[in-house]
């Protein structure tokens, strides 16, 4: 990635033509710095839950804690990620209509919604976070003390995730990706330099376990976010895209925000809470040794899904930049696009997931937990690999309803997604999960019941969007005011 092209503030112009290349050509431009910065992130999870694994005295509840207090802190935060996608879309949208200026207010108004949020939700939900645990997992006290340390500490740091991703968004509606693959790339490497310095106590450092993970997680953050909060207020961008001028809170920005972003707050937000009551109470009904094997899928699974996540944020940015530019004919062909290599990628993923299972499985479980306690290690593979082969049933459907996500985000439809899914997860994750979880028992499902509904809500949830975007309501939404002069 060369210098010039992570700094030059001027986007290239839309691309028109309908050749095969030109289209993959702007797609990759776009994509491949949002999907290297998702990667880096589920990459940075990945060895940060294997070094949580590596923790002596061996025991399965470390990996179990940290997501358990990941899952519920990120809750919260989750609908703040939904809200601002849309910065993405109205940047997008006037960088297409000729007006890039306009872009930065939203930016700014998300900052101050990530402020509020912070202070009023995450600040007190710190307070919370016990009594959730111990409610939950009253029969495993060491489990309710780590997860709950982990979860406090990164609510308290996390208003350092949220400025970072409102910048973020703004830098993918402006087609300047790079920006964020840079930030993301330099707080990750700097989570996994804490990590091992607190986890474990190294060079003098003290040995904090779970909790020297959230902290590094925390000062990772930081670093994530300084980086392109630092170029969006250069001199640079302040000149071409008046970044600095745009600081003051403006309502009628926040009301923009929140009209057009409100169904996907509420879409993430349920879809995660959805997610972590089945993952802590469903999957962890049945004990540490079922809750320590869905997590350890679950890294897998970012895997195979954070990249699609990167190709729909490209997705976004470049439908909105057609759409602002007043061409909806050539939303379709770049749609297909992104989801035929959503779909490739997640479908590779499933492959491997069913034919290297067990080996996958086996790097969370160290060496000296085999030797320790061999009979809970042996329990743990044996559920995981189980779970596994479920996770791949539904990867290519995930694929095709992350990226079609994407596309409608660009387009303004949010509402019509997030009432599908906000329905979908109650009824199958919660649900269906509910009474495969408590209610036929002599089924022997045990926490493979929860995951069966888990893959009939993504598998449904596919192919709902895939009819909503394939209806074509999507073209009849009106995002901003197109100048007269813009477009064709």
């Amino acid at each position: 990635m060369s210098s010039d092209h992570t700094n030059n503030p001027n986007p290239a112009p839309i691309e028109v033509t309908g050749s095969h290349l030109a289209v993959a050509k702007e797609m990759l431009i776009m994509a491949a710095p949002t999907v290297a910065t998702m990667t880096s992130y589920t990459l940075m999870q990945f060895v940060d839950g294997w070094m949580v694994s590596q923790i002596t005295p061996a025991d399965p509840v470390y990996l179990t804690a940290q997501g358990n207090g990941s899952v519920w802190s990120f809750a919260p935060t989750s609908f703040f990620m939904g809200l601002v996608g849309v910065v993405n879309t109205y940047v997008a949208q006037n960088l297409g209509a000729g007006t890039p200026r306009n872009g930065a207010a939203y930016a700014w108004n998300a900052i101050w919604l990530a402020l509020a949020l912070w202070a009023s939700v995450l600040l007190p939900a710190t307070l919370v976070v016990p009594h959730v645990f111990a409610a939950m997992h009253a029969s495993s006290p060491q489990l309710v003390e780590l997860e709950t340390a982990y979860a406090q500490i990164l609510l308290m740091g996390g208003i350092f995730t949220m400025t970072s991703r409102s910048i973020a968004q703004y830098f993918y509606g402006m087609h300047r990706p790079s920006i964020t693959l840079v930030g993301a790339l330099a707080g990750n490497l700097t989570n996994l330099v804490f990590n091992y310095l607190l986890i474990y106590g190294n060079f003098g450092f003290p040995t904090l376990g779970v909790k020297g993970a959230a902290i590094a997680t925390v000062i990772g953050s930081f670093v994530e976010m300084i980086i392109p909060l630092t170029i969006f207020l250069s001199a640079k961008y302040n000149t071409l895209y008046s970044t600095r001028a745009a600081w003051k809170p403006d309502l009628h920005r926040i009301r923009e925000i929140i009209k057009l972003g409100w169904p996907a707050a509420v879409m993430f937000g349920n879809e995660l809470i959805c997610w972590a009551i089945f993952m802590t109470y469903y999957a962890g009904h049945f004990g540490v040794n079922h809750n320590n094997a869905g997590w350890i899928v679950l890294r897998y699974m970012h895997l195979s899904f954070m990249p699609a996540v990167g190709l729909s944020y490209a997705c976004t940015a470049i439908v909105g930049k057609c759409l602002g530019a007043g061409r909806p004919d050539l939303v379709p062909r770049r749609a297909a696009l992104g989801v035929t290599m959503a779909m490739i990628y997640m479908g590779l993923c499933a492959l491997a997931f069913v034919i290297f299972r067990e080996d996958l499985v086996r790097v969370f479980v160290s060496n000296e937990l085999l030797k320790s306690k061999p009979d809970a290690a042996a329990d743990v593979i044996a559920i995981a690999a189980g779970l596994m082969i479920i996770a791949a049933l539904f990867q290519i459907f995930d694929g095709l309803g992350i990226t079609l996500v994407g596309v409608l985000r660009g387009a303004g439809d949010t509402v019509w997604p997030g009432v599908v899914t906000i329905i979908l997860s109650w009824v199958c994750i919660l649900g269906l999960g509910a009474g495969l979880t408590f209610l036929v028992p002599q089924w022997e499902l045990k926490s493979k019941g929860p995951w069966i509904a888990a893959a009939v809500y993504i598998i449904l949830l596919g192919l709902a969007l895939a009819w909503r975007f394939k209806s074509g309501a999507w073209k009849k939404i009106k995002v901003i005011d197109r100048p007269i002069c813009a477009g064709h």
